[in-house]
């Protein structure tokens, strides 16, 4: 059977190049960077290229300001946890979003249940945080503003820059999680007044386990975990230089390839939403149609769930997705969708679909050669269904 992969959100092959980079860092390159001998100086060598092949796909002024993690999820719980532990004494209150990524939402809730102040702010239809919303939340005690990029979800790209110029304003600290939108859309720290930035490598199609976290110079945080002091002393222990190596490069190609891919995937994104929702009657868009990122589609369908969409296009051949990847082994209806105002029905009944570089137009023709059919299949079993409804098909 035929196999189309339309979940790249939730994972991304890594690139053949980033894996010839990391090859000779198993065996033949195998010293601790830490270590001052000449085995260690070609470790730290190479670890300090890929701090700067990372650095300047964000924009950053300087290499130092880049330490490796572990991944997306730990870069955020960084950033977040060591502003809240070094600002403590200034204030407890932080405010993010209603669709952050888990990894922020529920890094959050622990702070909460540990004395400190949470604002989560709503969002508009297409996931839109209003900068006034923000300017009203502030209080004396803020110490930190934490917004997502992009929504992984529904793609919405927020207005980053103009939210950072309210941070700057009011002298806080401003850590947004980068991890859907890199590679995707240019980001520029500087430009955008970004105090720290969450990084995946998996997501630039680096190795997996592997990530970033951008710290302005002159951003003081604690650290979460204690060792032998490498990465600046804020992420100890022995670094992973294969894996380093692999998103180094990874960054690099994501930078030279960005303009040229994105504008790959926006035409066949495009395409991919005109066609479906042209041949399948009550389906829409979510999020907002053209501030997304350029390999999101999120759409809804009146009258059935998700689950068995995803189900039905597998069995077809075709993996998709009904929201998070991190989210997806519970049943609950996506805090996205009810966050821009979809009922628990129709959150339930929408299906994500996510492109990557490999996708191509004939892919995007077998989908809408098999989806519509799939989903008039579930409809006509579906007890959401209205009669007249299926009358009106039937005639």
């Amino acid at each position: 059977m035929k196999r189309i992969y339309m979940d790249y959100s939730a994972g991304k092959p890594v690139d053949t190049r980033c894996l010839e980079a990391m090859g000779p860092y198993n065996q033949e390159i195998f010293g601790n960077p830490s270590s001052l001998h000449l085995y260690g100086r070609e470790a730290k060598e190479a670890l300090e290229k890929a701090r700067e092949q990372v650095a300047k796909l964000v924009g950053a002024t300087k290499a130092k300001e880049i330490i490796f993690t572990s991944g997306g999820t730990e870069s955020s719980n960084l950033a977040i946890r060591g502003i809240a532990g070094r600002a403590r004494k200034k204030g407890n209150h932080i405010i993010t979003s209603d669709i952050e990524h888990v990894s922020v939402l529920n890094t959050c809730k622990s702070l909460e249940k540990e004395g400190y102040q949470i604002t989560y702010l709503p969002v508009d239809r297409s996931g839109f945080v209003d900068p006034d919303s923000l300017r009203q939340a502030i209080t004396p005690e803020t110490i930190l503003i934490t917004i997502i990029y992009a929504n992984n979800e529904i793609g919405t790209i927020q207005p980053i820059k103009d939210l950072g110029v309210i941070a700057r304003a009011h002298n806080i600290y401003f850590h947004v999680d980068g991890v859907a939108a890199i590679g995707q859309v240019p980001i520029q720290v500087e430009e955008e007044n970004i105090d720290l930035l969450s990084i995946s490598s998996n997501d630039i199609y680096g190795p997996k386990g592997m990530g970033a976290l951008y710290i302005r110079e002159g951003t003081r945080i604690v650290p979460v975990s204690f060792g032998g002091g490498q990465e600046y002393g804020l992420r100890s222990g022995s670094e992973n230089l294969p894996g380093i190596v692999g998103m180094g490069k990874a960054a690099e190609i994501a930078r030279d390839e960005l303009d040229r891919k994105a504008k790959h995937l926006i035409a066949l994104r495009d395409n991919l939403i005109a066609g479906i929702t042209s041949r399948v009657k009550e389906s829409y868009l979510n999020g907002h149609p053209t501030k997304r990122l350029p390999n999101n589609i999120n759409l809804r369908f009146s009258y059935i769930e998700g689950e068995s969409l995803i189900l039905s296009l597998d069995m077809m051949g075709v993996s998709a997705a009904t929201g998070s990847a991190c989210t997806s082994k519970t049943l609950e209806p996506s805090r996205t969708l009810l966050s821009i105002g979809l009922s628990e029905v129709d959150a339930h009944g929408s299906l994500v679909l996510t492109l990557g570089k490999a996708t191509t137009e004939e892919e995007i023709d077998y989908v809408l050669e098999v989806l519509p059919g799939i989903v008039e299949r579930l409809r006509s079993m579906s007890p959401l269904t209205p009669k007249e409804y299926i009358l009106q098909k039937g005639s």
